[in-house]
């Protein structure tokens, strides 16, 4: 049996008094799930990166499209880690008198997308078709 105090992180501050936060399973299970949900839509925009040049608003759409409700306060800072990691390209452009900004897919994301993609065949085999 599991003692019940190994769900409870202690947390020391800097005048040495003791503070017990309870970490619940709801917690957990929601913050893996959103772990999970954001490599999907990092799949989703290296896919749509590789067959178009894509935008933010759009790619909202497209997501919402999939059952996504994201917020741009999501969408951006993905978006732009995407591109620090070499796998997407950025281009401003006017459009309708506003700038916007298009992303493309790198030789780099294009690896990690067919390397992803193995993978995911892999496991949609394993875990949906059972085989």
């Amino acid at each position: 049996m599991i003692p019940l105090y190994k769900n409870i992180i202690s947390i020391d501050n800097t005048i040495g008094s003791r503070y017990h936060i309870s970490i619940s399973m709801n917690n957990i299970n929601s913050a893996m799930l959103r772990d999970i949900h954001l490599a999907f839509i990092k799949m989703h925009i290296l896919y749509h990166a590789s067959k178009e040049d894509i935008f933010g608003i759009g790619l909202i759409e497209e997501l919402g499209r999939h059952g996504y409700k994201l917020s741009p306060g999501t969408l951006y800072p993905t978006l732009a880690k995407m591109q620090q990691a070499g796998l997407l390209t950025c281009e401003c452009r006017t459009v309708q008198h506003k700038q916007r900004k298009y992303y493309k897919i790198t030789r780099n994301g294009i690896r990690l997308l067919n390397e992803a993609k193995v993978k995911l065949r892999e496991l949609y085999k394993e875990v949906v078709e059972g085989t």
